[in-house]
């Protein structure tokens, strides 16, 4: 691809200033580890020079306005840039006779002389007769992209000067990243071919395959699309930068650039890759699971219908048991335990106080509202506690223990539901006092005989428990006053040694021949 004169002029004179910025600033980040704490006001005073002639360069080529830079086009800038340049190969070589035996600072020193050489005959000055040839780093710049293999990622730099590849390897490499190299287009698609490369940062003006021809084969190539490629150039313009972006490219930084700004950029695009990357894999296994799915649907009749006649004969159960109660009766295949039958069992009656005001006055959505709030909250302590929830009759209901699957201690598992139930209404009732609603809890416990089994008819069965065990149970909560949890002797009895009560007497209850001793639940005993 033909290169415009003027393109190719303003590379070729800011590629020798990205030498000199590049090595002094890799020098200064390296000073302390290197031990060149002697070199350093030099390498400052270097890079600060060569920061002017960056200024300078940029000024000559806007007054070529896009042509080729010549001799007695302003001789006074190119005065100046002759004296800054023959600065810097002086100071650059009162640092190699520092650097003695040092062969790898010497490696890092020469290119800035070269540099200042190399652009002291392209503005039309003799070179400086001391200037030596700078001997080539490619054996070290290709030594230190040898690195480990890590777990980090994987970067190509493709420039075709040798400076330029290692001014962009070494602070790479410093960050963790393996670094690979290729001297233009064509190596740096070889590359790609057979290595894992996550990102490429890319030259524009080059040999043989530049970088725009690169971002076509790029674009062409599905494998290539999904690596991001920041393209560094001495070419600043804004139509070689949209020119770039428009193909594809991720990003775009000009030579010479800040090693910050470079880390953030690589950083940037290696973050959008993984991201990228995980959206992918994501898409991945969502096609597996719904080739799955697939497969598995050719079978779904079957199951569906085998878990129907599972749900049909288990539906009865889970409308008024526990869940586990449910289970265990539905895998035994216990319909028989739904047959009448006369079992000893514990009954807990519980509703709310005062919320018979409180539905004549309130609005019907507010009331199913607290009426949701208060069911869910002592459903859920009901299950945890293995209770056969009977009915809901409003704001009451029933729940009893020891049926329809035998359950240890059932007076005490009853006694301590009940007082997990009136830590949780005491918590509803705060926030419903805040409300303007004034709602109190209490709860009746008893302990005795009853008959139980499947009650209804067709279509309509529940699972009841008939007997005066429920009936004190009822009485007995309609005895209790807000936060009263009140029971008869016989469950007093059975949980006293876990349990405080309290005495309160002889209640004669609506219904009852007889007064029964009554005791108030104070508290779970500490173990």
């Amino acid at each position: 691809m033909e290169i415009d004169p003027a393109r190719a002029t303003r590379h070729e004179l800011r590629t020798p200033v990205n030498h000199i910025l590049g090595c002094s600033e890799l020098l200064l980040e390296e000073a302390g580890e290197q031990g060149l704490d002697a070199m350093v006001p030099q390498l400052r005073a270097i890079h600060a020079d060569g920061r002017k002639i960056l200024g300078l360069v940029d000024e000559l080529l806007q007054q070529a306005d896009g042509g080729i830079v010549i001799a007695g086009q302003d001789d006074s800038i190119r005065r100046t840039l002759a004296e800054l340049l023959r600065d810097v190969a002086e100071r650059t070589r009162d640092l190699l006779s520092l650097s003695g035996s040092r062969p790898e600072v010497a490696a890092d020193l020469q290119p800035i002389e070269a540099a200042a050489s190399q652009l002291l005959g392209l503005i039309g000055t003799p070179v400086d007769d001391e200037a030596e040839e700078s001997e080539s780093i490619t054996a070290r710049a290709e030594v230190s992209i040898q690195v480990a293999e890590t777990d980090r990622a994987s970067l190509l730099v493709v420039d075709d000067h040798e400076v330029n590849r290692a001014l962009l390897a070494r602070p790479l490499e410093r960050l963790g990243y393996r670094v690979l190299t290729a001297a233009n287009g064509r190596e740096a698609l070889q590359l790609l071919e057979r290595a894992d490369i996550d990102l490429v940062l890319l030259d524009v003006l080059m040999p043989e395959m530049d970088g725009y021809q690169v971002l076509e084969v790029r674009r062409a190539d599905a494998r290539l699309r999904d690596i991001p490629f920041i393209m560094i150039s001495a070419l600043d313009e804004v139509e070689s930068i949209a020119r770039c972006i428009k193909m594809g490219a991720e990003d775009y930084l000009s030579k010479p650039f800040d090693l910050v700004l470079l880390q953030a950029r690589v950083g940037a695009c290696l973050d959008k890759k993984r991201l990228r990357d995980q959206e992918k894999r994501h898409l991945a296994t969502i096609e597996t699971q719904a080739t799955e799915l697939a497969e598995l649907n050719r079978t779904l009749e079957d199951r569906v219908q085998r878990q129907v006649d599972e749900l049909q004969r288990l539906s009865g159960l889970r409308r008024f048991l526990s869940p586990q109660v449910a289970e265990l009766i539905g895998s035994q295949g216990g319909d028989k335990a739904l047959e009448s039958h006369r079992q000893e069992i514990t009954v807990a009656f519980c509703d709310l106080r005062g919320f018979t005001a409180f539905a004549e006055t309130a609005e019907p959505e507010e009331l199913m509202r607290v009426l949701r709030e208060y069911h869910a909250a002592m459903g859920e302590i009901i299950f945890r506690h293995e209770g056969t929830l009977e009915r809901f009759t409003g704001d009451g209901m029933m729940i009893f223990f020891n049926d329809p699957v035998p359950c240890p201690d059932p007076a005490l598992r009853a006694t301590r539901m009940a007082l997990a139930m009136r830590h949780q209404a005491g918590a509803l009732a705060e926030s419903w006092r805040k409300q303007g609603y004034t709602l109190g809890f209490g709860v009746g416990i008893a302990m005795g005989y009853a008959t139980l089994g499947r009650i209804g008819f067709e279509g309509r069965f529940d699972y009841g428990a008939i007997g005066m065990v429920t009936n004190v149970a009822a009485r007995l909560c309609a005895e209790a006053a807000d936060g009263q949890i009140l029971v008869n002797q016989r469950v007093c009895a059975a949980v006293e040694d876990g349990i405080e009560l309290e005495l309160i007497g002889d209640l004669q209850l609506k219904g009852l021949l007889r007064p029964i001793p009554t005791y108030n639940v104070v508290r779970a005993r500490e173990p």
